[in-house]
């Protein structure tokens, strides 16, 4: 239940502070009217000592010739947070790294749908960081002060739907935990973000360690019903001190037009040309057909009533192609292509593609293809990122690669987009669980999945390809690992749960939800879901259709690579590790390292020391690793009474001699 509390220490007429307690933890409060009063909406948002400070602001008029929603979500951490000072040469912080790259898209994705159709002013959302203090993430705390934010100002932001709010879900002995602290994690076995409404489920992101589908579920309603305090509050300040709401309404179809427009679509074979198998040959034939239709609307209305009119047309054309699809999806249970709600794609694996790298596999589904790469590392390899939470190293990366050529497009190749970072990072959260622990296997392990071909989800072919080529190195993974992308379409009462779903599909579907794992559970999940009123029962039967698809995906990878590999792959370096006296640490690197450089030089091995005496040598072939390992056992040896040894006199002395 929501608390107000009025403060003083401003200078506005429309201060509010409100408190939400969600799980165990301190509270969140919710402050507004005064910081960034000239913004749209503007919420300093507090849990523990961390604080972020979210504002909105918003275009009066839309965008001139635009037909998307201009919305950008921007999340900043600023190093004084925790109380650094950025490092590199300007001193200053420069572009997002990743963590604050998946942030942003998380709020992203859990508000666009939000707004309401049709709807072109540019919206803008900044979440700062302001203050970590390193046990309340501030993921949540940004999704939840965008919520609140965007509430209280005058964008019409869930005018139907009403505000949303983010759940962080994590288990621990079995029992689900609210908002889990940054410690509370390290102990849990499930780790969602769950943003809910007040009556559904709209976006999930997370990982879990091979968890059932049954307990999947109640993870996530147990979000849905958390969340309501957050949603409560959003109300309860909207009511309170929020701005009316721009007027909006959504642009009015011409029906008379759209009848025409699907009579000659109609006519000119659209029904027809959408039943194409083939991706490309099915553009473009729809293509082919947009174009008759549109050159026989302009014969019949005129070239200057056609230009007014072009841009409704196609979007008419484009909406009417849409409801063919759905339409022929729900009622005659036929998809694009063909196949059945539960059919998958054909699915072809082959490994060792590639002679000089230590892993490496291409997984190919219909006309999804994607090459994964495993590259085995030392420490020195290790990913360091300096964070809110101090300096990070991870010892397991995969990078996600999305070139034009795979869709069949010709355009710059640029930086990474933030479209690769989140399709690589929850590919990397399949896979990362079944990864063998340090002590084991202590080795730096880079993944990197090239895409070369997309119709449907890239980044399930890049688990499944990332844990074919794991094996393929001889990684000792515990299980191997598939993902599958399942999507939904609702027509009324009719629904049709489909699985390893198409490009199109994705695109006019009602949800989009990707589930990876083992034979034994989900080990990440992803949704984002484009309607409400999902219930329980119909979760539950889309995971458990993702689990038969799972299953029957692993069942083809096995044909090809059922486990690893006994030995490592010959061009990966090879690795012992074995103790020395703590006191020989000097003698083994010697004065300014020259010892150490010497063996390096001689053997090519990288060699790993630590304070305790753990000495870690990689070196690729086993005879390089042996000839370092003597080098230094001979210079570590303690001597031992009555044993012979061979050396060189150095020099002679009256009380004896100096022996090398």
């Amino acid at each position: 239940m929501s608390n107000e509390i009025i403060k003083g220490h401003h200078n506005s007429n429309n201060h509010c502070t409100m408190e939400a307690q969600i799980g165990d933890n301190a509270p969140m409060i919710f402050e507004t009217g005064k910081l960034a009063k000239q913004a749209a909406g503007s919420v300093l948002c507090r849990w523990g000592d961390s604080v972020v400070l979210t504002t909105v602001c918003g275009s009066s008029t839309p965008r001139e010739g635009i037909d998307f929603f201009p919305l950008t979500v921007e999340y900043v951490e600023k190093q004084y947070a925790a109380g650094k000072i950025p490092g590199g040469y300007f001193k200053r912080e420069a572009r997002p790294g990743s963590p604050e790259i998946l942030n942003a898209r998380i709020t992203d994705r859990s508000i666009r749908p939000l707004f309401p159709d049709g709807y072109r002013n540019e919206v803008q959302v900044i979440t700062t960081v302001m203050s970590h203090d390193g046990k309340h993430d501030t993921d949540v705390m940004a999704l939840c002060a965008a919520s609140v934010a965007l509430s209280i100002s005058d964008i019409p932001f869930g005018v139907e739907s009403g505000p949303i709010a983010g759940v962080r879900v994590g288990r621990i002995d079995g029992k689900l935990v609210a908002n889990p602290t940054e410690a509370q994690k390290l102990d849990s076995d499930i780790n969602i973000f769950v943003s809910v409404s007040k009556d559904a489920i709209v976006m999930v992101e997370g990982e879990a360690h091979e968890v059932p589908e049954a307990e999947m579920v109640e993870a996530l309603f147990f979000a849905h019903d958390e969340g309501q305090k957050v949603i409560k509050l959003a109300n309860d300040m909207a009511k309170k001190i929020g701005k009316d709401k721009i007027a909006f309404e959504a642009p009015v179809v011409d029906a008379e037009l759209k009848k025409q427009v699907e009579s000659l679509a109609n006519d000119h074979g659209l029904p027809a040309a959408c039943e194409i198998l083939a991706k490309h040959e099915r553009y473009d034939t729809i293509d082919e057909v947009k174009a008759k239709v549109k050159a026989a609307m302009e014969e019949a209305l005129g070239e200057e009533a056609f230009a007014e009119k072009k841009k409704e047309i196609g979007e008419l054309l484009g909406g009417y192609k849409s409801h063919l699809i759905r339409t022929r999806t729900t009622k005659e249970k036929t998809r694009i292509d063909g196949r059945g709600w539960a059919d998958n794609r054909p699915i072809d694996c082959e490994v060792s593609v590639l002679p000089m790298t230590h892993g490496s596999a291409i997984f190919t589904r219909g006309e999804t293809q994607g090459l994964i790469t495993a590259t085995l590392g030392t420490k020195e390899d290790e990913l360091r990122s300096d964070t809110l939470k101090g300096d990070t190293f991870d010892k397991f990366m995969l990078h996600y690669n999305f070139p034009p050529f795979c869709v069949g497009e010709a355009r710059m190749l640029r930086s990474t987009s933030r479209r690769e970072i989140g399709h690589g990072m929850l590919a990397q959260r399949a896979v990362e669980g079944i990864v063998p622990d340090e002590a084991d296997f202590p080795y730096t392990i880079r993944i990197v999945s090239e895409i070369l071909e997309s119709n449907g989800s890239s980044s399930m072919a890049s688990v499944c390809g990332a844990s074919l080529a794991m094996m393929d190195a001889g990684i000792p993974i515990k299980a191997p690992v598939a993902g599958i992308a399942m999507g939904l379409i609702q027509e009324g009462d009719d629904i049709a749960i489909l699985s390893d779903i198409l490009g199109d599909e994705d695109h006019i579907g009602d949800m989009d939800f990707k589930v990876c794992g083992t034979e034994k559970g989900i080990t990440a999940i992803q949704m984002d879901i484009k309607i409400d009123g999902l219930t329980k029962e119909i979760m539950t039967n889309a995971l458990n259709q993702a689990k038969q698809g799972r299953d029957h995906i692993l069942g083809e990878m096995n044909k090809s690579l059922s486990s690893p590999r006994a030995e490592l792959n010959e061009n990966a370096p090879q690795n012992e590790t074995f103790m020395i006296n703590p006191d020989k640490i000097r003698d083994v690197i010697g004065p300014g390292g020259k010892m150490i450089k010497e063996i390096t030089a001689k053997t090519g091995a990288a060699i790993n020391i630590e304070d305790s005496g753990k000495i870690s040598i990689f070196a690729v072939g086993k005879d390089r690793l042996a000839q370092a390992k003597k080098i230094i056992e001979d210079i570590t040896q303690e001597a031992e009474v009555g044993r012979v040894y061979r050396g060189i006199v150095k020099k002679v002395v009256d009380f004896g001699a100096f022996v090398e």
